[in-house]
Parts: structure tokens; C-alpha cells; sequence
């Protein structure tokens, strides 16, 4: 008789990954100001915040609706794939977790990857001065590196469904305190039920989404304007795409487990063949 039982490697990972996001809300429950918003805050224009959602806003309109294959052409799509079955043969087959974790190694690398170039990038136009002209590019890097983190984990992002998981992980990357809570208990109850809990056409989420990130990097985006000093601004990039591909692979990876875990349920209850 076996005094203590073996705790179940996908429930295991799952613990674990709940308690990431924890530290994730935790960490981000309140607004951190830096002492440079001060000093910024009399020289922005009344209008800039205006000036950034509305481009950021139709920056996801074009990439959702036009772009998604451009962003694919920078990566490899079919091979990500690939490596992604690979693993999931491995999780089938030994089932450990081991085989449970390969899946975030291999995101996080892709996301280090995207904070590496988003950091020189922004670092590059700040020092010309380029502030929001670098918001379409910003944008494409964000859905790049939730696109490949989803690639990653063997899910897909084409679907509406699909593109309002992902507004919803920026938008809580985003931000902080309560709002924060809430998007995140959304993702959630999608992960549990396969549908949000509250119906938002896709217009007003772009704008929601626009909207948080033009009030989150509004002073960085209007010191990056200013040539040479716009160099502190830029590499705020950097600081936002490492929390977007943290916060990404926190959910996909609870996504995938949430699935395992189900996929285990069903085959468990599928009646036995008579020999």
C-alpha cells in the first residue's frame, strides 16, 4: 500500500502557474509613477493622449484586419508549429512535468527574443525623435510575440475569439489595481467555459485596448519625440514587451494545462474496448 500518492504533473503545473499569476497581480496592483512623469507633466499636450489611442487603435484595426500576414513573414510560422506537435507528442507520451515545461522555455525564449529587438527599435527612434510613428511598429511586436507565444502553446490566433483573448492579455499587461483583476478573471472564465462572460464587439475592445496603452505610455512616447533625450523613451519599449510576453505566456501556459487537464478527463471517461 502506497502511503502517499504521486500529485498529478498537470495539476502540479497548474498550481504553479497560479501562483505566478498571484505574484504577477501582486506586483502590479498599484500604479508605479516615475519621478520623470512629474517633471513631464506640464510640457504634455493636451491632446497627445488623444493622438496615441487613435493610433494605436487603428494600428490593430489594420494589422487584425490586413497585417497578421506581414508579421508572419518574420517568423517561422509552419516550424513553430512543428516543434510545438513534438512537444505535445512528448507530454502524450511521457507525461511528466518535464515535458509540461518545454512549452514555456520555449516561449520565453521568443519573448526575449521580441524585448531585444522592441528595445532596439525604440532605443533607434528615440534617439532621431521618432515618437509615435514608432506605434505601428510597437504594435506589431507586441502581436508578434503573443502570436508566436500562442504558436508555442498550439493555439491559434486567426479566429474573433482568438483576437479578443489577445486584446484582453494587453490590456491586462497593461494595467493595474482592480481593472487589472477584472480582465484577468475574464481571460480566466474563457479558459474554463470557451466564451467570455460578457459580450464586447471587437471596435470597442480595439478601443478599450487603445486606450489603456495610450494612457500607459504616454510620457515615455512623448519623450522619445524629442531627438537624442527621446532615447530614455524608446527604450520604455523594451520595459512594456517584456511585461506583455511575461503576462502572455502566464496565461497560455495556464490555457494549455487547463486543456491537458481536460483532454485527460475525457479520455478517462471514454468506455474500455472488450477484448
Amino acid at each position: 500500500m502506497r502511503l502517499f500518492s504521486k500529485k498529478d504533473p498537470v495539476q502540479a503545473e497548474l498550481e504553479k502557474v497560479k501562483k505566478q499569476e498571484e505574484k504577477f497581480l501582486q506586483k502590479n496592483s498599484e500604479r508605479k509613477e516615475l519621478p520623470l512623469n512629474r517633471v513631464l507633466r506640464e510640457k504634455i499636450p493636451d491632446k497627445l493622449q488623444e493622438t496615441l489611442e487613435a493610433a494605436f487603435a487603428k494600428a490593430f484595426s489594420l494589422i487584425f484586419e490586413k497585417g497578421t500576414g506581414l508579421i508572419e513573414k518574420t517568423y517561422r510560422k509552419e516550424e513553430l508549429e512543428k516543434r510545438s506537435s513534438i512537444r505535445q507528442y512528448a507530454v502524450d507520451v511521457r507525461g511528466d512535468r518535464k515535458s509540461l515545461k518545454s512549452f514555456s522555455r520555449q516561449a520565453a525564449g521568443s519573448g526575449a527574443g521580441n524585448t531585444l529587438v522592441s528595445a532596439a527599435a525604440g532605443v533607434g527612434m528615440g534617439f532621431l525623435g521618432i515618437g509615435i510613428p514608432d506605434i505601428p511598429l510597437l504594435t506589431g511586436m507586441m502581436l508578434r510575440s503573443i502570436y508566436e507565444t500562442a504558436l508555442h502553446y498550439g493555439f491559434s490566433y486567426d479566429a474573433k475569439e482568438e483576437k479578443r483573448f489577445i486584446l484582453l492579455l494587453i490590456q491586462g499587461a497593461m494595467t493595474h489595481g482592480e481593472r487589472l483583476e477584472r480582465v484577468n478573471d475574464e481571460l480566466n472564465f474563457f479558459m474554463e467555459h470557451g466564451c467570455f462572460s460578457q459580450e464586447e464587439g471587437m471596435e470597442e475592445m480595439i478601443r478599450r485596448t487603445a486606450g489603456i496603452l495610450s494612457d500607459e505610455l504616454l510620457y515615455m512616447k512623448f519623450l522619445q519625440g524629442i531627438p537624442v533625450a527621446g532615447v530614455i523613451g524608446g527604450a520604455g519599449d523594451a520595459v512594456y514587451m517584456n511585461r506583455i510576453s511575461e503576462y502572455a505566456r502566464l496565461k497560455y501556459h495556464r490555457r494549455f494545462c487547463l486543456k491537458r487537464q481536460r483532454e485527460l478527463k475525457e479520455s478517462e471517461a471514454k468506455p474500455r474496448k472488450a477484448l
